[in-house]
C-alpha cells in the first residue's frame, strides 16, 4: 500500500463537523410562502406553542445540504463495500425485496382490519410458514418472534411449558462454549440454570462431557449449528441421541442456517425447536439494532404450545387467526410479529426458489473456504477442522509483535473493508471472525485476501503502522470505554461569552 495511505492522515477542515456552531443569527435554509389564510388562534393551547427552539441553528440552505452529504460520506455500509462481520449472515440485501415490503396493499395495510380483508396478508404468513417448514424439517412455526434472542426465549419458554405438561419441567439447560453468546441469557430468562458445555479439540460437543453432564434435571441443549467456528457438529445425531435418552429436547440456534439452507435440514438430524433469523438468512437488513424477525420452528410434541395467535386454515379454504389454544405459553409480540421482514423474507424465498436457495448456500461456504485457504499461511488457524460460511483465525502470530485483533482490524479500514468480528468465539483468544455470505465476487474477495496478508506483514516488519491504524479516516481511535459508558447523543449548544 502507498506511503501516503499508510501513514498520512488525509486533510481534515476542523471546521466541518461544526454545523451548529456555523449559526448566525437570520440564516434560513428555506421560508415558507406568506399566509393566505388568517393565523390560527393558539390561544386555546394555554401556552403550549413556541415561536422558536432556543439555541436551534440558522444556517444556509448550501451549509445544511453540505452539513448531511458530508456526514453520508463518513458512514461505512454494505453497499459502500465488503462487509465481513461474522456470525451476521446476509449482508446484502436484494433491493426488490424492499420494493415489494412497500407495496400499498401490503405496507398499509392495518392490524386491526378485519380478517376478511386480510386474507392476502394472511396469505403472505401461510406461504412463508409452508417454505420456512419444507426448508427446516420441522412440523408447526411461529412468526412472532422479533429477534434472534427473542425466539431463542420463546423456544425456552416452550419447552418448559412442555416438560411441565410432562410432569417435570426441570432446571438445567446446557449451552456448548462455541454457541451464541444470547444463548445463557434467553436460558436465564426462561427461568433455567446454565452449564457450560466444553467443546474438545477439533471445536466440537465434547460427547463424553455431554454424557456425563445430561442427567434428569436438565430440559434441553442449545446448539448452534453450525457453530460460531463455522464447524458442523457431525455427530449431531449422536448429540441427539444422548439428549433424547434422558428426556431432555435438542434446541437449535438457527442464526447459521445460511449455511444449510437447502442441503441440510435440522429437523433431519434429531432438532426438536429452532430459531431462524429471517434478518440474517432471509434478506432484511438489520444494522442498527433492528427490525428482525426470529421465527421458531418445532416438531410436533411441541405445537400445543405455539404461542397465540396461531394461523389455521377453516374449512371454507379461508385463513384466519386461531386464539382458542389452552395450551399455549400465550402471545410473546404484539399482533403477528414484524410483518414488513416477513414480507421481505418470502419474497426472497420465491425469487430464488429451492436451487437458488441451495447455490446461495453453497456460494457462502465456498466464498469462507476461499478466504481461509488463502489467509492460513499468514494468520493462525486454531482448530483445522473444516469449517463452512465463516472461518475463524487467531492473532497469535501477530500478538509476537505486540499487535493484536483489535489492531488488525482497524487496519484493514485503511484498505477500504468494514472490519471482521473482534475477539469472538470467546473460546479462540485474540480471534479473528470473517463471514463472506454468498454477496462477494471472487474480484473482492481477492482484494480482502491481499489486504489482511499486507497487514500481516506490516505487522511483522512495521508494528507501529498497525498499532496507530486507522490512518484514513477523519477519526482515529476513539476512547471505546467512554464512547459506550458516557455517550453523547445529542448535541448542546456552548454558552456564548
Amino acid at each position: 500500500m502507498a506511503d501516503h495511505i499508510k501513514k498520512a492522515r488525509p486533510h481534515v477542515n476542523q471546521n466541518e463537523d461544526l454545523i451548529f456552531e456555523r449559526s448566525s443569527a437570520g440564516k434560513c435554509a428555506y421560508q415558507l410562502p406568506p399566509l393566505d389564510v388568517p393565523p390560527a388562534d393558539t390561544g386555546a393551547l394555554g401556552g403550549f406553542t413556541r415561536d422558536e427552539i432556543p439555541g436551534f441553528p440558522e444556517v444556509s440552505e448550501m451549509e445544511i445540504v453540505r452539513h448531511f452529504t458530508r456526514l453520508s460520506t463518513w458512514n461505512y455500509g454494505v453497499d459502500t463495500g465488503a462487509y465481513l462481520l461474522g456470525s451476521c449472515t446476509m449482508k446484502y440485501n436484494p433491493k426488490i425485496n424492499e420494493l415489494v415490503a412497500r407495496l400499498k396493499g401490503i405496507a398499509n395495510v392495518h392490524p386491526y382490519q378485519p380478517q376478511e380483508a386480510s386474507q392476502g396478508c394472511l396469505k403472505v404468513l401461510k406461504l412463508l410458514s409452508e417454505s420456512l417448514l419444507e426448508i427446516t424439517g420441522m412440523d408447526a412455526i411461529t412468526l412472532q418472534p422479533a429477534a434472534g434472542a427473542h425466539g431463542e426465549m420463546t423456544a425456552l419458554l416452550m419447552v418448559h411449558a412442555y416438560l411441565a405438561s410432562q410432569g417435570n419441567p426441570r432446571h438445567k439447560v446446557l449451552i456448548p462454549d462455541s454457541a451464541h453468546g444470547t444463548n445463557a441469557a434467553s436460558a436465564a430468562m426462561a427461568g433455567y440454570k446454565t452449564l457450560n458445555l466444553p467443546s474438545n479439540s477439533e471445536g466440537m460437543v465434547d460427547l463424553a462431557t455431554l454424557e456425563r453432564l445430561m442427567d434428569d434435571d436438565v430440559a434441553a441443549l442449545m446448539l448452534t449449528n453450525p457453530n460460531t467456528l463455522g464447524i458442523f457438529e457431525e455427530r449431531i445425531a449422536e448429540i441427539a441421541r444422548i439428549v433424547h435418552a434422558r428426556g431432555g429436547l435438542v434446541y437449535m440456534d438457527g442464526a447459521n442456517m445460511n449455511a444449510l439452507v437447502g442441503v441440510s435440514r435440522p429437523g433431519d438430524f434429531g432438532v426438536d425447536v429452532l430459531h431462524l433469523n429471517l434478518h440474517k438468512t432471509f434478506s432484511t437488513p438489520h444494522g442498527g439494532g433492528g427490525p428482525g424477525a426470529g421465527p421458531v420452528a418445532v416438531r410436533k410434541q411441541l405445537e400445543p404450545f405455539l404461542p397465540i395467535p396461531t394461523l389455521i386454515e377453516k374449512p371454507d379454504g379461508s385463513l384466519a387467526l386461531d386464539y382458542d389454544r389452552p395450551a399455549s405459553i400465550g402471545r410473546v409480540r404484539a399482533f403477528y410479529g414484524n410483518f414488513g421482514v416477513l414480507v421481505r423474507a418470502l419474497a426472497y424465498i420465491l425469487a430464488n426458489g429451492a436451487e437458488g436457495l441451495r447455490e446461495s448456500t453453497e456460494e457462502a461456504v465456498l466464498n469462507s473456504v476461499y478466504v481461509r485457504k488463502n489467509l492460513e499461511d499468514s494468520y493462525e488457524l486454531p482448530y483445522k477442522r473444516p469449517a463452512l460460511h465463516e472461518c475463524v483465525f487467531s492473532d497469535k502470530r501477530q500478538a509476537q509483535h505486540g499487535v493484536h485483533t483489535g489492531d488488525i482490524a482497524k487496519r484493514l479500514i485503511d484498505y477500504g473493508f468494514h472490519p471482521y468480528t473482534v475477539s469472538f468465539p470467546l473460546i479462540v483468544p485474540g480471534a479473528l471472525m470473517i463471514e463472506p455470505t454468498e454477496s462477494e465476487s471472487k474480484q473482492e474477495l481477492d482484494l480482502l485476501i491481499d489486504a489482511l496478508r499486507s497487514i500481516a506483514r506490516e505487522a511483522e516488519q512495521e508494528p507501529e503502522t498497525v498499532l496507530h491504524a486507522p490512518h484514513t479516516t477523519r477519526i482515529a481511535r476513539v476512547d471505546e470505554v467512554q464512547a459506550a459508558r458516557r455517550p453523547i447523543l445529542r448535541w448542546k449548544p456552548e454558552p456564548r461569552t
